[in-house]
């Protein structure tokens, strides 16, 4: 979704006459809608809450928008850190939760271009306490979750959660000391594996120990958490696939530089030296990268390189590991199911590729930050309803959730929002009068197929007569 400031009236009024006429009702309610309208769905559809994932995004704007022309009364669009790296623009951020069942974003809300994830983590999990009533629930998140002041709340509060530990705060010794023999294996495998063969297929091994948070103060109390430490024979190929591409990209441009050395661009050691040092930062090959440049009685200077092994194989060592700290009680999970909990973290991905997907909208110039922040809000409507619809399509599918009809090759697979908004969305109501009322004419069988799984009432269609 785009923003620009750059809006001007088209009936040629000033820019004070369109701002009298703007449309402001929606957005002084937005926080008892985002607290609300989630509540209601949860109740009237019976979505299970008790493992919820929760994710920020950013838009970035695009437009002016200074500081002291905003609403402080609502999300202030400024710089931030945004996911799409357009670090020249400012953005807003938006921030859902989403029910493991059926993938719900059943709360939303809209944060400061500058707010840090880190500290909206105990506002939200506030919120879904207020909207979950007296229910407990898991909180699912990435690494911004983990901080001292996040975990010490949750813990006070009785909230369980799950994220994965900064990089940060496990070193490479810890991973490279682990024995794999000894990690117990995972039985579960990702969706997208479904249909390979074991071998082809990505495994998950585990083991389990405890991680300690200390406080800024002295005074501060230690925290300490399980840790579940992942191995992935898929993270771990594509680390190794990273750095072979790496060091051979790296080797090319070495074995340039040696034929290069004593030329005309490289006379002296101490250009081949700078040289070396781009190399070595360009490819990040610096930890393993070992050199030594000579010079023959001429003054003429040489270079023989070459890589440590020895640090090529701690690289390797470490490769595929990942820890994950959890508050959730050894009797209620075992590392394995931690991990299974954890993997259900894309579907607050999904749901955000479904936002900027197929609910994208044109190009939109809203000229105000209370006119951003209840846009975005109704667009978090509009997917909570479109995530509703793809929910009751599968339920109603039964256990294996799949379906023919959706695609020209007549496949089977699980009905997505998408393909269901892409057939419903050809349908067309013709038009009636006092005799004859209007009808729905349904043009394919998966229509009706799919207006049966909605449990809509379509006795008003018909079939067009052929």
């Amino acid at each position: 979704m785009r923003i620009s400031s750059d809006w001007r009236p088209e009936d040629g009024s000033n820019h004070r006459e369109a701002h009298s006429r703007e449309p402001t009702a929606w957005a002084p309610h937005l926080e008892h809608v985002a607290g609300t309208v989630g509540a209601r769905a949860i109740a009237e559809f019976g979505i299970d809450v008790s493992r919820l994932h929760w994710d920020m995004t950013s838009m970035s704007v695009h437009g002016a928008y200074p500081t002291d022309g905003q609403d402080e009364d609502f999300p202030v669009i400024g710089y931030g850190h945004p996911k799409d790296r357009r670090v020249d623009l400012k953005q807003v951020q938006a921030g859902l939760a989403v029910s493991a069942d059926g993938g719900i974003p059943v709360h939303a809300r809209v944060f400061d271009g500058s707010a840090a994830e880190v500290g909206q983590v105990v506002g939200a999990m506030k919120d879904l306490r207020t909207m979950g009533g007296t229910r407990d629930f898991l909180m699912v998140a990435d690494s911004k979750l983990v901080s001292y002041s996040n975990v010490a709340a949750l813990l006070t509060a009785g909230v369980q959660f799950i994220a994965p530990a900064p990089a940060a705060q496990v070193k490479d010794e810890v991973y490279a000391a682990l024995d794999l023999t000894r990690a117990t294996t995972v039985d579960w495998v990702p969706g997208r594996d479904a249909g390979k063969t074991a071998v082809q297929r990505e495994s998950y091994r585990v083991l389990e120990d405890s991680h300690t948070l200390e406080g800024a103060r002295k005074s501060d109390p230690e925290l300490t958490v399980r840790r579940i430490l992942v191995h992935s024979t898929a993270n771990a190929a594509g680390q190794q696939a990273a750095r072979d591409k790496r060091l051979t990209r790296a080797a090319d441009d070495l074995g340039k530089l040696a034929r290069a050395a004593g030329g005309r661009h490289y006379k002296s050691a101490e250009k081949i030296v700078a040289r070396l040092g781009v190399i070595a930062a360009k490819r990040r090959v610096a930890s393993c990268l070992r050199f030594h440049v000579t010079e023959d009685e001429h003054g003429v200077p040489a270079l023989d390189r070459n890589f440590d092994e020895d640090v090529l194989n701690a690289e390797a060592a470490v490769d595929g590991w990942y820890a994950l700290l959890t508050s959730l009680p050894a009797e209620q999970a075992d590392p394995g199911q931690v991990l299974v909990h954890y993997k259900g973290q894309r579907a607050v991905e999904r749901r955000y590729h479904d936002l900027k997907g197929p609910l994208a909208v044109a190009p939109v110039f809203v000229q105000h930050n209370r006119r951003v922040a209840a846009l975005i809000q109704v667009i978090c409507l509009a997917l909570l309803v479109f995530s509703l619809i793809e929910r009751q399509v599968r339920r109603a599918l039964g256990p294996e959730q799949t379906m023919t009809g959706l695609y020209p090759d007549n496949r089977r697979v699980r009905p997505a929002g998408r393909m269901i908004f892409y057939h419903l969305g050809e349908l067309t109501l013709r038009i009636g009068n006092i005799t004859d009322p209007p009808t729905i004419q349904i043009t394919r069988g998966v229509q009706l197929h799919l207006l049966n799984l909605l449990d809509t009432d379509i006795g008003q269609s018909h079939w067009p007569q052929t």
